[in-house]
């Protein structure tokens, strides 16, 4: 192979899927169809996820591009039933206040149709919980190095991570306390990592209920120009 054809140095070639133009079209439908059936569920089983799976759907997420590929992400995975009480007890203290005083009258009554309170048992009764965490900064040798697009990366991992737990069929609930500092204090993580959003995943529970809801059309979030 000439040197022409060798890819430059800390590169290699992209292996493309080289899918038929029927194929794209097909995998982009099926694809929108099995995410269409994602809802936020707040009923689960207690019934165990099968081994490895947290793992998987973790390396999922972080596939994720990242800002200069700092990867500025950390993902802790509770399943301790002590852990997952001491969330949940955190938890509800801080919902209390959202809903005795935090959250706005338009606020509440935007979150009706969920028919959600401050109550949260579903953080004991799902087999596993996701913290994920965003690292503000790097903790290197030499001292603090800069990450960049911080909450554009993170946010980008946690939806691929959403995705990934679908996929799985699996469900969860983006779930966000606020403020939620309480995690980083209870699972004694760095002071570079912030909490940015708690998942808890499993199994629906049996006869789970879902609000009647409608997504937006293509034409209300979407113009060709």
């Amino acid at each position: 192979m000439s040197k022409t054809n060798q890819p430059k140095e800390g590169f290699k070639f992209f292996e493309s899927n080289n899918f038929s133009e029927d194929q794209v079209k097909d995998r982009s439908a099926e694809f929108f169809h099995e995410m269409n059936s994602r809802r936020s569920i707040r009923e689960f089983s207690p019934r165990e996820i099968p081994e490895g799976v947290l793992e998987n759907i973790v390396k999922t997420a972080s596939t994720a591009p990242s800002g200069a590929h700092k990867q500025p992400w950390f993902f802790a995975l509770i399943t301790s039933p002590e852990m997952k009480k001491k969330v949940r007890e955190a938890a509800e203290k801080e919902e209390y206040e959202n809903y005795h005083g935090r959250m706005s009258d338009d606020w509440l009554k935007d979150l009706e149709k969920f028919d959600t309170n401050w109550q949260k048992p579903f953080l004991e009764i799902a087999p596993a919980l996701i913290v994920v965490f965003k690292e503000t900064y790097e903790e290197t040798e030499s001292g603090k190095a800069k990450n960049y697009y911080v909450n554009e990366s993170v946010g980008i991992a946690a939806g691929m991570l959403i995705a990934a737990i679908h996929h799985a069929g699996l469900v969860t609930l983006t779930h966000t306390p606020s403020p939620l500092n309480f995690l980083a204090e209870l699972l004694n993580r760095p002071k570079n990592e912030k909490p940015f959003l708690l998942l808890p995943v499993g199994f629906p529970a049996d006869k789970t209920q879902v609000p009647v809801l409608k997504r937006k059309n293509f034409i209300q979030i979407a113009k060709y120009y």
